[in-house]
């Protein structure tokens, strides 16, 4: 569904993207993590046809985003980070807004608009104005926004950041039920257990550049699917990676008593992510 080579885009002396190979997959959710500045939010505006890249070439389902921006905008849907939606506006008037942008027929917009509505369960909230919503509800109007015109790719740029525990996994249910009916969903998060929850391939960037790519299962087996953290009483906390539970427990009845304290525990992709960044997510 998206192909680049050597994708890159400069301002002035700063290489936000630097040589970018990407693969996603049709039908997948593709997790696109990085550290603050890694190059994420300016691949999307690339790929979404908001941003020119300096050099390099993209395509979306089959078409060049570049000569073909057109036809690519109308088939996908974008949810930035930031609130988009107009404030003065109601939800439905948002919507309406969106579907005449995207030329669709009256019987057809109303047709769609409650039919999204429904689907992320605000029609009882059609007539409220967007300042007086939540943020989750907020993000649910974006996302059917973005939905309007039937997108075959859905990007979503943090699309939970702000919110509260119980309101962001009501919109991991929402992203999962997209997927299910077919949506190919590219998504950046610094909730790393947001990855994990919804992935089913990963791509780490770093300093503009993929540094890494593949299923969360086999990233963590690649560094170790044993974790072991050592704390000693100066308050130093290291890290090592086993293949296995026996090995890692070796190790610990190898250790010397000095002191140290250990826990012995699963790999995560927060693991996978500071080992190859050295930062962690969301972290400068």
């Amino acid at each position: 569904m998206i192909v680049t080579a050597k994708l890159s885009k400069t301002y002035g002396a700063i290489q936000a993207v630097d040589n970018l190979d990407l693969e996603v997959r049709k039908g997948e959710v593709f997790g696109f993590l990085g550290p603050n500045g890694a190059g994420k939010t300016t691949t999307i505006r690339i790929l979404t046809c908001l941003t020119l890249a300096s050099s390099g070439h993209a395509r979306i389902n089959g078409l060049d985003i570049t000569g073909k921006a057109l036809e690519v905008k109308k088939i996908i849907g974008v949810v930035q980070q930031t609130l988009s939606l107009d404030r003065e506006l109601t939800v439905r008037e948002n919507m309406e807004l969106h579907a005449r942008l995207h030329h669709l027929t009256g019987s057809e917009r109303q047709k769609r608009i409650d039919e999204l509505l429904d689907y992320v369960e605000l029609t009882g909230h059609a007539g409220r104005l967007v300042d007086e919503l939540s943020g989750g509800m907020r993000r649910r109007v974006m996302i059917a926004r973005a939905l309007i015109h039937h997108p075959r790719i859905l990007f979503l740029d943090e699309p939970t950041v702000g919110l509260d525990a119980q309101t962001r996994r009501k919109l991991w249910d929402l992203i999962r039920q997209l997927n299910s009916n077919g949506t190919t969903v590219f998504l950046t998060t610094h909730y790393i257990e947001e990855a994990e929850a919804l992935c089913s391939r990963i791509g780490i960037i770093d300093h503009g550049r993929m540094i890494t790519a593949g299923k969360p299962h086999d990233l963590c087996r690649n560094l170790g699917t044993i974790a072991i953290e050592q704390y000693t009483d100066d308050g130093h906390t290291s890290y090592r990676y086993f293949p296995d539970k026996r090995m890692a427990s070796d190790y610990m009845q190898s250790m010397p008593g000095n002191g140290a304290r250990f826990i012995l525990r699963n790999t995560n992709l927060e693991d996978v992510f500071i080992e190859l960044t050295g930062r962690k997510v969301g972290g400068d």
